[in-house]
């Protein structure tokens, strides 16, 4: 199946060294080759890279990794195709607007037989089982919160609800943002890390990589990752409570 990244912090932060081990697993030290995407919340905007070749090979990846985008929120997936054929229209992160933010979306799983009737107000473009449960998500929300957007823990909840329904039709790991704060879903695989003072030196498992954090941060820097797998390999990251869904918030954890 597919792989997760995501970033949730108190400063903007950029995910240059997170990427280089992430973007190795497209194809070179793992065998996600289907296609990669990225996706950072700058203000109410949003700036999302997408590309179908591997990440591993990818020049867009490249720029991603050597381009220090300052972001609170960043959501990155690479691909292993399930459903759908590989293509741009397939290429997760998935964005679409709600309650006048952007939101975005990654999943890795397989959602068997899964076939919601929508409405109309959110329609997938491509073939996979992860936008169109996307666009179910939405309407989800829209119709439980007709005028305007819940507080965090409200929706928080009503995530809770929807991934209880759609993990019955297979695995389900997500992530999902407004760029307000990053909300993630564990059915097989997730993990979590929260890196804060006093800082210290990381080293990727997928490339060798280190760097000293303490070199780079303000003792009041907070930045929490998410992944499919650790990173790192000197680090302790911790696994997300399965069949939940939790919340970070200006880099703290957070469960309904």
């Amino acid at each position: 199946m597919c792989e997760l990244l995501g970033m949730n912090c108190n400063v903007p932060t950029d995910i240059c060294f997170s990427f280089t081990g992430f973007q190795a697993r497209g194809g070179a030290t793992d065998v996600h080759g289907d296609g990669w995407g990225i996706a950072f919340f700058e203000g109410r905007g949003v700036r999302v890279f997408l590309d179908p070749q591997p990440s591993s090979r990818s020049p867009v990846a490249e720029l991603v990794r050597r381009y220090p985008i300052h972001s609170l929120n960043v959501i990155a997936h690479i691909r292993k195709a399930t459903q759908g054929p590989v293509g741009l229209e397939n290429t997760h992160p998935f964005m679409r607007e709600l309650w006048g933010r952007y939101w975005i979306f990654a999943h890795n799983g397989n959602l068997d037989a899964y076939a919601p009737e929508l409405d109309g107000s959110f329609l997938p473009v491509g073939q996979t089982d992860s936008e169109r449960c996307f666009c179910h998500l939405l309407q989800t929300l829209r119709r439980r919160f007709p005028d305007a957007p819940p507080e965090r823990l409200v929706l928080l909840r009503a995530l809770e609800d929807f991934a209880a329904q759609a993990r019955a039709h297979g695995p389900f790991n997500f992530l999902l943002s407004n760029g307000d704060c990053l909300f993630a879903h564990r059915s097989t695989e997730l993990y979590y890390i929260i890196r804060q003072a006093p800082f210290a030196v990381a080293h990727l498992k997928d490339q060798d990589v280190a760097v000293d954090f303490s070199e780079l941060t303000s003792a009041q820097d907070r930045v929490a990752l998410i992944v499919t797998q650790p990173l790192t390999d000197n680090e302790t990251w911790i696994p997300l409570p399965t069949e939940r869904v939790v919340m970070f918030a200006d880099g703290v954890y957070h469960a309904a």
